[in-house]
């Protein structure tokens, strides 16, 4: 009996084997080794030069292109030197204007403010919901006034052609119709586009009488509507923050800045100069006898 005792007790004592094989970790990789021997103070250098190169690329590509806009949000605008004649362009993002205040108190650089664009349409079938009030006010308050038309990517020229036509009434002495170009169709190439915004300018030309004006910004203009038969338009250039316009053609307006401030206009707004005399900007309205052949769009005076 107690020889049987023993034999089960050694017998529940072993181990019963495994019935399955065990799990072998994977041998970490060399890198992960190798970081395990570095010490302590070369993460604390890796890790500053890496903030240090972050802060570097922020300030080189977000920061440094871009100063006079920082100085903008601040309250600190550059304005262009040598320029007299001062205007704004609206919609309805400026909401309700007060024109009484925006007549008696607004200025630019000590200049009071001579023109004012407005946002009429877009696309095929949509119109500013502020295009009526403002285009009536800014003509009751003496301003002389413009109308833009925003092209779209998603409709015809000919279409958005005939809406503007259809929406905006031009009179004598406003500014001649212009079409804002910023982006072109991914379905359609280079000549297709440029054709489709020629056809919209002449459209409008044969309606109106006077060239329209073509706006657009700086890269805009090198990439895609360079070439001679746009020359003919007078153009305006959109290009921020720089001390100076960098387009060695003709233009007739530079859209400066997007971050200015004016009495009677909540929120930002954009400053324009016009490249001439208050006479000149005059001769371009309809209804002159300067705005009838390509001579009334020549640049009058060339301060680049």
């Amino acid at each position: 009996m107690s020889a049987n005792r023993t034999t089960k007790r050694s017998q529940a004592g072993r181990k019963r084997p495994r019935l399955t094989s065990p799990v072998r970790r994977k041998k970490p990789g060399f890198f992960v080794r190798l970081l395990r021997h570095v010490p302590g103070w070369a993460w604390w250098i890796g890790g500053f030069s890496v903030a240090g190169l972050y802060i570097w690329f922020f300030y080189y590509f977000f920061v440094s292109p871009y100063g006079l806009r920082w100085q903008a949000l601040y309250g600190e605008i550059s304005y262009p030197e040598g320029y007299d004649i001062h205007g704004i362009d609206i919609s309805h993002y400026q909401g309700r204007i007060d024109w009484e205040l925006l007549r008696n108190q607004g200025s630019i650089d000590d200049c009071p403010i001579c023109f004012v664009m407005i946002k009429a349409t877009e696309g095929s079938t949509k119109i500013d919901k502020n295009f009526e009030d403002n285009f009536h006010q800014a003509r009751e308050y003496g301003f002389t006034r413009g109308a833009y038309h925003y092209f779209s990517t998603q409709s015809s020229a000919q279409a958005q052609a005939s809406h503007f036509i259809n929406t905006v009434k031009l009179e004598p002495g406003d500014l001649p119709p212009v079409l804002d170009v910023e982006q072109k169709p991914r379905n359609q190439n280079r000549d297709e586009f440029k054709s489709s915004v020629l056809s919209w300018l002449q459209a409008v030309e044969d309606h109106y009488g006077v060239k329209p004006i073509l706006y657009t910004y700086y890269k805009f203009k090198l990439d895609y509507l360079n070439d001679s038969v746009f020359n003919q338009y007078p153009y305006w250039i959109a290009h921020y923050y720089v001390d100076s316009l960098q387009y060695k053609g003709e233009w007739k307006f530079w859209q400066h800045t997007d971050a200015g401030s004016l009495p009677g206009i909540k929120g930002p707004v954009d400053f324009n100069i016009y490249n001439g005399s208050f006479y000149d900007l005059r001769q371009m309205t309809i209804g002159s006898q300067e705005t009838i052949g390509v001579d009334a769009y020549r640049t009058p005076v060339d301060n680049n």
